[in-house]
């Protein structure tokens, strides 16, 4: 470690499995020491700390075949907790095959909270549950994997941390980025922004045909991404392009399980 406080810190838990609050302490305290932080000692000591109680420990292939299976994935909006449950339940209800629980700025002891209220609806309902982000709160919650996007640990450390057993997604929008991120340990891509999104107002849009191009590229399952809705899945599915994810045209509906089962009919069809 790079300082004495950080090590006494890790140090208290040496010898025996911490719980999830204990273990969201010792990230919180760390958060402040950024040295510590990126720090492949602390990482690889961090994960002989973590137990990762996910019921989907499976083989790494069996594991990745559920991914290749899977055609719809719901992505949570910025809401209430409350609401954003209501939102993700009835997404499952719909037909949902992935819950990514994304939300900017929920503390993060909420988020925890939020997270293993997913996992349980999600295990019940036999979809796929993924945190945004945050490795250590998708491992203390038991989730299926993570999805981190370029401003969060690289692919490498989270997958150092992780383990093999757990999914971890990636956003690529061209055949080069894809390639470089599975390369770097990559379970599956997000690639978009397909259509036009307020969501992602700064990135350029590549289109379904940019999706396609970087689906060919890529080695793992691509979903697309960005402004999905049911006025234009089919210029996707028309290229034979039938992983997508969605978040406002679920998340701002009247009727999240409605629009969810329309989109999995239209996948389906």
């Amino acid at each position: 470690m790079n300082c004495p406080d950080c090590k006494e810190k890790l140090d208290r838990y040496v010898d025996r499995e911490l719980n999830s609050t204990e273990v969201l302490e010792v990230q919180l305290h760390l958060e402040g020491c950024p040295d510590c932080m990126d720090s492949y000692e602390f990482q690889t000591h961090l994960k002989r700390l973590i137990k990762h109680s996910c019921d989907c420990d499976t083989a790494p292939a069996a594991f990745r075949e559920k991914l290749r299976q899977i055609l719809r994935y719901v992505i949570t909006p910025d809401r209430d907790p409350e609401d954003l449950l209501a939102i993700a339940v009835a997404a499952l209800r719909g037909g949902a095959d992935v819950i990514q629980l994304r939300h900017k700025s929920l503390p993060r002891g909420e988020l925890l909270e939020v997270a293993g209220r997913l996992r349980e609806a999600t295990a019940a309902a036999g979809a796929l549950f993924i945190v945004n982000d945050h490795v250590d709160i998708a491992m203390m919650a038991g989730a299926d994997g993570v999805h981190l996007g370029p401003d969060d640990l690289s692919l490498e450390s989270a997958r150092k941390v992780a383990g093999e057993a757990m999914l971890i997604g990636a956003s690529a929008s061209t055949p080069a980025a894809a390639k470089a991120a599975v390369a770097s340990g990559a379970s599956y891509i997000g690639c978009g922004p397909a259509f036009a999104t307020p969501l992602k107002p700064q990135k350029d849009v590549i289109g379904p045909d940019g999706v396609v191009a970087v689906t060919k590229a890529a080695r793992v399952p691509v979903f697309a991404i960005g402004g999905i809705d049911e006025s234009n899945l089919g210029q996707l599915t028309s290229r034979a392009i039938r992983r997508v994810c969605v978040i406002r045209a679920i998340g701002g509906a009247a009727n999240p399980e409605a629009v969810t089962r329309s989109l999995r009919a239209m996948l389906d069809a």
